[in-house]
């Protein structure tokens, strides 16, 4: 036991590829959800819940592929509804394509809120018995292990608790191994959750599941409370996204329970990929993790203020719950005019191990970092940006090309499309290249020619492209005449980086943005300046 609660552990049981695919924005193709199916297995879940092959092909289609995929952690399981009212299980589509989809496992939703029965499916307590018991025998039957999601069950408890009973109970009867109470409308309260998770485990003879939604920004409280209360499973999606609000955060979860409670819910020793794979789902998903996430965020471990930082560097657990090392994250100073000796110390110390604390460059690197913030840059969010900066100002950089100089034509002529054509021209040593490009604005058209004309020389800037843009205005008294500072990040397909400029033109801003971030990726790359015969592929 740790902290009262139980050590045995909680299976994880993953609804991305589900409930995760009916959050706004998501669409998963076959591709997509059998890659993130690795990535879920990998990480070590037990539950893969990837679809539902009653609604539409493109799951069976999934279905069929992975059932070619081995497994080293996860089962997967197929999802449905039970039988309609006034229908044989033997009849039901939805049922028969659970039965197609070929997996073991299967989850089945049924009503447990009088509320529903009534006005939903209006139907009769008995018919909707009949359909929960009838359809988790049907499936028992034909060989697959049940999983009986008790929807609204929450509510129903609340509203009456023999009746939402008296439906889990008919599921148990049918022959399911699991039941999973839902909170399906994401209203409840930790101490509710665990009060009825507690009577629910009392008085049911199979392990109890949970599956929480966010509605109330409760999910992952109450699924700690619940597993504190008994459940054996937690049900949600990894990064959290789903329907409305969205499902329980599972990132958050398993370390929860597993670095705070010490209770298993993957391998041990996976805990340490957890960060990496989150960010790995939410590439193949095409969404952020937010910066603020617990654990996995990139500013989970960040300390800005120069005493948090200070006390981070003497002792992390002043500052810090958790090791970040622990969920494969990793600590960060950003850097920015708020910022003491500590934290820019801290920050030089990983490009330049060898300078001391208290030493005229690290004073002199503190003194331009805030002179430049006066003038609009920050560097908080621009590593790439500071890192450069630091080695100009050590003599420790040498630049891998020299602008001549840029032109941009923007605009249209009659009936062509609104777009803009830039030409750069810029020396790699004794070697001249002039470029052109073409864009939907100028500066898409100024990253294409510079990138064409540098890519001559450097091959592996041709893996490189531009994933993020902001500008802001900083001084909007001036209206137009305002300066303007742009963020622009860049991966190369491995990694990310950002880079700022500042100046009152925004294409020039954006310019000095570009260059940082062509210059550090050849820095990172090893590339070798004014010489393409040695530069990186």
């Amino acid at each position: 036991m740790t902290n009262g609660m139980n050590t045995e552990g909680v299976s994880i049981f993953d609804s991305t590829l589900r409930d995760g695919a009916q959050g706004k924005g998501i669409s998963f193709s076959v591709e997509d959800k059998l890659q993130i199916a690795r990535i879920l297995d990998r990480l070590g879940v037990r539950y893969i819940e990837a679809g539902n092959p009653g609604s539409n092909p493109k799951d069976l289609a999934f279905f069929e592929r992975a059932s070619r995929m081995e497994f080293r952690h996860a089962r997967l399981v197929s999802f449905g509804s039970t039988c309609r009212k006034g229908c044989a299980p033997e009849t039901d589509r939805n049922l028969l394509a659970i039965l197609q989809s070929g997996t073991e496992m299967c989850a089945v939703f049924g009503k447990c809120w009088r509320f529903h029965v009534d006005h939903v499916l209006e139907t009769t307590e008995e018919e909707n018995l009949r359909m929960i018991r009838e359809s988790v025998r049907f499936l028992v039957a034909h060989g697959r292990r049940v999983i009986f999601d008790a929807e609204h069950f929450f509510d129903g408890f609340l509203d009456d608790r023999a009746f939402a009973m008296r439906a889990v109970q008919a599921a148990v009867e049918g022959g399911a191994e699991t039941v999973c109470l839902c909170d399906t409308n994401g209203g409840v309260f930790p101490d509710d959750a665990r009060h009825i998770v507690q009577y629910a485990v009392a008085h049911l003879p199979v392990p109890v599941a949970v599956h929480f939604h966010d509605d109330c920004g409760m999910a992952v409280a109450n699924s700690v409370q619940s597993v504190s209360a008994g459940a054996k499973q937690v049900q949600g999606t990894l990064l959290g996204f789903g329907e409305r609000c969205g499902n329980a955060n599972l990132a958050t979860i398993i370390a929860n329970l597993q670095i705070k409670r010490g209770i298993p819910c993957i391998p041990q020793e996976n805990i340490a990929l957890l960060t990496r794979y989150a960010h790995e789902l939410a590439s193949v998903a095409n969404v952020e993790v937010p910066s603020g996430a617990p654990y996995i965020g990139s500013h989970a471990f960040a300390h800005k203020a120069g005493m948090h930082a200070d006390g981070v560097i003497k002792a992390s657990r002043s500052f810090e719950h958790v090791d970040p090392f622990l969920v494969g994250n990793k600590r960060r100073f950003p850097t920015s005019e708020i910022s003491g000796r500590a934290v820019v110390f801290a920050r030089v110390k990983q490009i330049l191990p060898e300078l001391a604390l208290h030493s005229e460059e690290t004073e002199r690197i503190l003194g331009e970092i805030k002179r430049l913030e006066m003038d609009g840059y920050q560097f908080e969010g621009a590593d790439a940006s500071f890192e450069l900066l630091v080695r100009r100002l050590m003599g420790l950089y040498t630049p891998y090309f020299k602008l001549d100089y840029y032109k941009i034509y923007s605009g249209a002529g009659v009936g062509e499309e609104a777009g803009a054509s830039a030409i750069v021209k810029v020396r790699v040593g004794e070697e001249i290249q002039l470029m052109a490009g073409e864009g939907n604005g100028p500066v898409n058209a100024l990253d294409i020619a510079l990138r064409k004309a540098l890519g001559l020389f450097y091959p592996v800037l041709n893996r490189v492209k531009l994933t993020d843009y902001k500008v802001r205005v900083l001084d909007g008294g001036s209206a137009t005449a305002s300066r303007v500072r742009v963020l622009i990040t860049s991966t190369d397909g491995v990694s990310a980086f950002t880079t700022v400029g500042v100046s009152g033109d925004v294409v020039d801003a954006s310019f000095q943005a570009l260059q940082d971030s062509v210059e550090y990726l050849l820095l990172k790359t090893g590339a070798c300046p004014h010489s393409p015969d040695c530069a990186s592929e």
